[in-house]
């Protein structure tokens, strides 16, 4: 892993936190080029009661307007969902690092399929994250991901 990298990872872990600091689901994304930070954000659906804040959303809206996503890396804790992996397609980020994929498999083959790099980190920290989250709020994890099953 890049320092790049682990700093992208480290930043977004710790939108994360804040996210579950907060009572919100715990999942962290940061937005890179190169070595600058360009926006971050975290998942928010509890906190604004908003079903599409996810924490890949809030990172891009933090982001504002952009001509180009060239030479980006989208940073995520959790592996995106459709909602946020069609997201990244369609603004052509054309590299993905993702925390960890265990609790939830998302959509890993979709974003290689259309062209993204993906890479799976199998973070710990953000295996731990989750792990507790999932444990300690079943329902609102289900909730945040339209009842389908958890995997940890």
């Amino acid at each position: 892993m890049s320092l790049e990298d682990l700093v992208g990872i480290n930043e977004a872990l710790r939108q994360a936190r804040k996210s579950y600091d907060e009572g919100g689901v715990p999942i962290g994304s940061v937005l890179m080029q190169g070595p600058d930070l360009i926006a971050s954000g975290h998942n928010q659906r509890v906190q604004k009661g908003d079903p599409i804040a996810h924490g890949e959303m809030d990172c891009l809206r933090a982001a504002g307007r952009r001509k180009s996503y060239a030479n980006t890396t989208l940073f995520t804790t959790l592996s995106p969902c459709m909602m946020c992996a069609g997201t990244i397609v369609q603004f052509k980020i054309p590299r993905v690092v993702i925390g960890e994929a265990r609790t939830f498999g998302g959509n890993e083959q979709f974003l290689r399929d259309h062209g993204v790099s993906v890479e799976i980190l199998n973070d710990e920290r953000c295996i731990e994250l989750m792990s507790r989250f999932i444990r300690d709020k079943p329902d609102l994890w289900n909730e945040d991901i339209a009842g389908e099953q958890a995997t940890c």
